[in-house]
């Protein structure tokens, strides 16, 4: 074989082993960036499970809260009480190491929560008795409805649109019966309103009262037709220095009158309904749980559960 004919078969071999190099590079490539990917996607789904059972583990707290309140020598439910204080955001990453026997450094883990009374606002359904509008509860929206600046007109399309939902459900024109204050849009609704209302108004599945030790002066201030704003809020700053136990307590407060109902006591001084909020920071992602519990006697049952990934990090009191 002459020099002149070995040149291409040394450019060909030249060409095959670099072809074979760069096919054995890309393959290295997959196959690091599958397990690399492979990693990623257990240890996203190992952070799923550790805040699944961090967050239930609080709510099972929070119940337990709640059932020793119960048991307490306290005969009302107040914000002076253990369950109205807030969990600021506390480090947990010595309880979460991944694997202690491989690596010292635990993830970083920081758990808030708190539990609010849901009988402090005005629950919708109980603008409906016996398939028929509450008079009562319709004077109590209405002035809340003045109060925050929204048009009659709403009020009387949500009432509508509530009997519809809590009609018979083979009637062709029955609505879904929303359980969140943000479904409400379904019943009329627009979404400036429910931004206005949602500090005032809640959605719980049973004819519930306001408790007066817990809520704002507004929800007060509308809960009695002849109470004036300025009363309420003379109420409500009275009750921190000690809890009210009976209308009694508040008669002398504000003018002669002013806490005159006439029909049935929308009020009460305890709470059945609770909602607890939860949140758990772990590395880069923050997880939010909202539940709403009813408390039967030393019995606290979770009536429904929502959860959601943050973008952000809100506080503890961000719905």
């Amino acid at each position: 074989m002459t020099a002149r004919s070995a040149l291409p078969q040394r450019g060909a071999a030249l060409l095959a082993a670099m072809l074979t190099v760069t096919l054995v590079a890309t393959l290295a490539a997959a196959a690091l960036w599958q397990q690399w990917r492979g990693i990623e996607v257990e240890a996203a789904e190992r952070s799923r499970i550790q805040s699944s059972w961090i967050l239930s583990g609080a709510l099972d707290w929070s119940r337990l809260i709640l059932r020793e309140d119960m048991l307490s020598a306290s005969k009302t439910d107040n914000l002076s009480e253990p369950w109205a204080t807030p969990l600021a955001e506390a480090r947990m990453s010595s309880f979460l190491s991944l694997d202690n026997s491989v690596s010292d450094d635990p993830e970083e883990a920081f758990l808030a929560g708190q539990i609010t009374d849901a009988q402090a606002r005005m629950n919708v359904l109980n603008l409906v008795a016996a398939q028929k509008i509450s008079p009562a509860a319709h004077l109590a929206f209405r002035k809340l409805f003045e109060l925050v600046g929204i048009a009659p007109e709403q009020l009387d399309a949500l009432e509508q649109n509530l009997l519809l939902a809590l009609g018979p459900q083979t009637d062709p024109e029955a609505l879904l019966l929303p359980q969140r204050v943000d479904e409400l849009a379904w019943l009329g609704l627009t979404p400036a309103s429910l931004q206005l209302l949602k500090p005032y108004i809640t959605v719980l599945p049973t004819l519930t009262l306001v408790n007066l030790n817990t809520a704002p002066a507004e929800v007060i201030y509308a809960v009695f037709p002849l109470l004036d704003l300025s009363g309420a809020r003379r109420l409500a700053q009275q009750r921190q220095a000690k809890p009210f136990t009976m209308l009694g307590d508040m008669d002398k407060l504000v003018p002669p009158g002013a806490l005159l109902i006439t029909e049935g006591a929308p009020y009460a001084f305890v709470t059945d309904y609770f909602e607890v909020h939860g949140r758990l920071r772990l590395d880069q992602t923050v997880l939010e749980e909202r539940s709403l519990v009813k408390r039967t006697g030393s019995d606290v049952a979770t009536v429904w559960r929502e959860r959601w990934v943050s973008e952000s990090l809100p506080g503890v009191n961000t719905p």
